[in-house]
């Protein structure tokens, strides 16, 4: 059968390793992001390693009027319909501290635009009875941490959107997963402190492959996170909100 993935937030490390991964399996790509150039990068290199097709299209979480565009030209293909959502953003806590203003796009881009997107795709999955949408949260979504709370309370949002998708689609035949990533080498954790066990886009993307071909639900990747985010769960509140984790 064949297949095609949207790939949103395709410029991000992560996000190009999965491609590289799904364009190995003759997949067609579809690459949505803000910067052309890059896009149009790395889809000539799926090309080269024998994606069906490549294609480069404009995505920006805070414009959803761009989404119904997107929506049609994945229409256009025959097959299974698959969305991987990669989108994303961090500010430095401090920054919204000092800018509260900054937490509509921090919303916009982790949770309010993927949300927006998936639930114009949706019907298309139930129409065509499956698919898979893969989409990346982050451990920081466990638990509200001094240090990234705004962008943990947008992840843990997007956590509970896919919790509920995921029960939608499954009644039509389609499958959603949740991935929940510690720190993996991106420009986004570049030069912050307090990184360990950084994981490469490589290893993350793998994960995720092998979870979308196993049908999980929720994965931490790489999986040691699980058991690392199963003890800072079990912190009880009056020792949390004095630790700096």
């Amino acid at each position: 059968m064949a297949e095609s993935w949207i790939i949103l937030g395709a410029t991000s490390s992560m996000a190009r390793a999965f491609a590289r991964a799904v364009a190995e399996r003759g997949c067609a790509v579809f690459l949505a992001g803000r910067d052309m150039d890059d896009l149009k990068a790395t889809a000539a290199d799926c090309r080269q390693r024998g994606a069906a097709l490549a294609e480069a299209l404009p995505f920006d979480a805070r414009r959803p009027e761009g989404f119904a565009a997107l929506i049609a030209r994945l229409e256009r293909e025959e097959g299974q319909i698959n969305a991987a959502v990669f989108v994303g953003s961090m500010p430095d806590q401090a920054a919204i501290d000092a800018d509260p203003a900054l937490i509509d796009g921090v919303v916009a881009d982790n949770l309010a635009g993927p949300a927006r997107f998936l639930q114009m795709l949706a019907p298309v999955l139930e129409a065509r009875g499956g698919g898979t949408v893969v989409g990346v949260g982050s451990v920081a979504g466990d638990r509200g941490r001094l240090g990234n709370y705004v962008y943990g309370a947008a992840k843990a949002g997007f956590h509970t959107y896919l919790s509920g998708l995921r029960n939608r689609l499954g009644r039509a035949g389609a499958h959603v997963l949740t991935v929940k990533p510690g720190f993996v080498d991106t420009a986004m954790t570049w030069g912050l402190e307090g990184m360990f066990l950084v994981a490469p886009p490589e290893k993350v993307a793998a994960d995720i492959l092998r979870a979308v071909d196993r049908r999980r639900n929720v994965i931490y990747t790489p999986f040691f996170w699980r058991w690392i985010m199963l003890v800072i769960r079990a912190i009880p509140e009056p020792i949390f909100k004095k630790l700096s984790v």
